[in-house]
């Protein structure tokens, strides 16, 4: 069965927002009547909404369904086996002592019909009983010598996309088994909008700023309670994100605690608090903290391998790379909940928020509103926006000889253009709460100078000016004769 054979597939629920393609992807893999038992690989970091997403997966198609739990494996071989009765109707539950028992007994439910066998937080089980992929990946062989035509469809999932890589690849035992990946992202910055119901452009960026695309920070978290509108969003933060008695208060702080990134607590918080005050390289960050360049990159590492930082080179400096929060919410609690908790759980909210607000705009807000110009270039504009396919859009920096300093352009989009790889399509400023006019168009012209005066061929690059406030008169008149690419907020949400 072809994945694209949508018809032939359980319908997805109306509880599932979006998730189309996983759910396609899962349920194809699940009903494929080819004989062979396979495997498929879920990644996915916690709050996607991957265990809703499963459990819908094994309802719609009469799948079993166990949810990995960190326990002694005596405990979790006994909870198994219940529900394992359970689902199959059984008078009483298997006695199993080890896990090639258990194994044995799961992939034997596809021996008549395509069967899901879906285990999620698998890494939990494995965590506290070593040998489990091996004794799944000895299993399988089994099961495809002696038995052919068994169809199970074993689904394991796991939240650490770390743990997932060092499960399934290089000399695992597991290593070229999964037949399927798929990883249950956070939502775009435009599908978090219509999830959040939000739909005036600035709000959205405001919001996405804060909550990121993580489904579950729309629901229990925050007590179902979405901004009214652009004039309700500083009481929206007073009342969630930064309000003690909701969940969303503390979800940061079990982000850290849960991926056990560093055995140095104190230092990943330091490093975090850095980075979002806005030191994005290494130097920067071991200099901002009086640490020891060492241990700061042990930190970023760690953290870069959890998934919780992501590395970028610089655009025009490949050479050095420069570090950015991954996960919104841990961005702002750095840069605005962990420096002032003390006074949020004994002050008036509302008043530390008004103190704090201004720093929100620049250290929060302005960083994600470029790093949302940067995914619109990759995503959605159009091919003629460019002049070429979009490969990547980062941050760059580039020396001025006359002023001692470097000038920072936050949109650096290359890609291919007739044929070329790597050309620099285009350089862009971005601005979260200044409009826009001709200085900001004559410090981009001044920025592709000095880039061509480095070799740089700038014969196809368009500059850019990304802002949510708007664009003044004479950089309105540059536009229509060409010279420079407006990129708005219903642009940037609405437009290619």
């Amino acid at each position: 069965m072809s994945p694209s054979d949508a018809t032939a597939l359980p319908a997805r629920p109306d509880r599932i927002f979006d998730r189309a393609e996983e759910w396609t992807d899962l349920t194809a893999f699940v009903c494929d009547p080819r004989p062979g038992a396979t495997l498929a690989l879920v990644s996915g970091q916690r709050r996607q909404g991957k265990t809703v997403l499963l459990e819908a997966v094994g309802q719609a198609t009469g799948g079993f369904y166990f949810d990995g739990q960190a326990a002694a494996e005596a405990e979790s071989l006994r909870r198994l086996a219940e529900r394992l009765a359970e689902h199959t109707g059984a008078d009483r539950p298997p006695h199993w002592h080890h896990w090639d028992e258990a194994a044995n007994a799961l992939l034997a439910l596809g021996d008549e019909h395509p069967a899901a066998v879906i285990i999620d937080d698998f890494p939990e089980l494995v965590g506290h009983s070593p040998a489990l992929s091996s004794v799944l990946h000895g299993a399988f062989l089994r099961v495809h010598q002696e038995r052919p035509g068994n169809r199970t469809r074993l689904i394991l999932s796991g939240a650490s996309p770390a743990v997932i890589r060092r499960l399934f690849s290089g000399p695992s035992s597991l290593h070229g088994l999964a037949s399927l990946e798929v990883a249950v992202r956070p939502f775009g910055f435009r599908k978090a909008a219509r999830f959040w119901g939000i739909r005036a452009p600035r709000l959205a960026v405001q919001v996405h700023a804060v909550v990121g695309g993580t489904p579950a920070y729309r629901g229990d978290l925050v007590c179902d309670d979405a901004p009214a509108g652009p004039d309700d969003f500083d009481a929206w933060v007073c009342r969630t994100v930064l309000n003690p008695r909701v969940p969303l208060f503390w979800e940061a702080r079990h982000l850290l605690e849960q991926e056990g990134t560093c055995t140095d607590r104190a230092l990943c918080h330091s490093v975090l608090v850095a980075i979002a005050g806005g030191r994005s390289t290494p130097g920067g960050i071991a200099d901002r903290l009086g640490a020891s360049l060492h241990d700061v990159s042990h930190v970023l590492a760690a953290m870069r391998n959890h998934g919780l930082l992501h590395g970028e080179p610089d655009a025009f400096r490949p050479g050095l790379t420069r570090y950015r929060i991954a996960e919104p919410l841990l961005a702002f609690e750095h840069a605005i909940a962990w420096p002032h908790r003390a006074a949020l759980e004994q002050q008036n909210t509302t008043d530390v928020w008004r103190r704090v607000r201004p720093l929100f705009d620049t250290t929060v807000v302005a960083p994600h509103f470029a790093q949302l110009c940067r995914d619109w270039a990759t995503r959605y504009a159009a091919w003629d926006t460019f002049g070429g396919d979009v490969e990547t859009a980062v941050r760059g920096t580039v020396p001025d000889p006359q002023g001692d300093t470097r000038l920072d352009a936050e949109v650096v989009v290359r890609g291919t253009a007739d044929g070329r790889p790597g050309v620099l399509l285009s350089v862009g400023l971005a601005r979260w709460k200044e409009v826009m006019d001709a200085p900001h168009l004559a410090l981009l012209r001044r920025i592709l100078a000095l880039v061509a005066a480095s070799g740089e061929d700038i014969g196809q690059t368009v500059p850019a000016c990304y802002s949510s406030v708007g664009f003044g008169p004479e950089l309105r008149a540059a536009e229509a004769k060409g010279e420079v690419l407006l990129v708005g907020t219903d642009r940037l949400y609405h437009g290619e």
